[in-house]
């Protein structure tokens, strides 16, 4: 059984909508790129060693568009991510009609906990990018193995959050130390554990 991998941007406050650019969500969402700013080479190498091994992708309709409209116009020979995108199979999670044209996509069909075990079960490293609505399904089943989490230091004060409607209680274990970069953005990974958060009481 293979690994499924969250790849969350969040600020502070654990907004995650549209962190690449203000074309990347068509909601009323006034911070669209919010993440833009904040990248650096740490960062920017950051996310491109957890691409490492990846041999599928798993992502919603919108983050899907994007990708499909932006990767397959590079030249992979001196993009690796461009290289890897358009390699491997992209799994596509849409009650809609996707354009299928990017090679090695294919549409998952109505029974979306089924469809995304039977990819773990294919593939060893899948990542899943964006696509917070898709995210919320799989915290809610607990259909993740991985988190990786830029925590960006900067609050919003609106937008959809990274753990919303989907979350449920939880154990989670830290995988390395936090690594942070000079812009203040802090890098962390974990993993899922078994059961769910005990309660004390501190006041005895």
């Amino acid at each position: 059984m293979g690994l499924i991998t969250l790849e969350l941007f969040s600020t502070l406050d654990l907004v995650g909508q549209a962190p690449g650019g203000p074309k990347e969500d068509p909601e009323d969402f006034p911070f669209g790129g919010w993440q833009a700013p904040l990248m650096n080479d740490v960062s920017g190498a950051q996310v491109l060693a957890a691409y490492e091994g990846t041999d599928a992708l798993l992502l919603g309709r919108r983050t899907y568009d994007i990708f499909a409209s932006y990767w397959p116009n590079k030249d992979g020979q001196d993009n690796p991510i461009a290289s890897l995108f358009n390699s491997i199979p992209k799994y596509v999670a849409s009650r809609g009609t996707p354009d299928l044209s990017w090679p090695g996509a294919t549409q998952l069909g109505s029974d979306l906990p089924t469809a995304v075990r039977e990819i773990r079960d294919r593939h060893e490293n899948v990542k899943v990018v964006g696509s917070l609505d898709l995210v919320q399904t799989l915290l809610k089943e607990k259909l993740f193995d991985r988190i990786d989490l830029w925590i960006h230091p900067i609050t919003l004060g609106v937008g959809k959050k990274v753990f919303d409607d989907g979350v449920v209680p939880s154990n989670l274990t830290l995988l390395a130390p936090p690594v942070a970069a000079s812009t203040g953005t802090v890098y962390l990974q974990y993993g899922l554990g078994d059961g769910t958060p005990e309660t004390g009481d501190m006041t005895e």
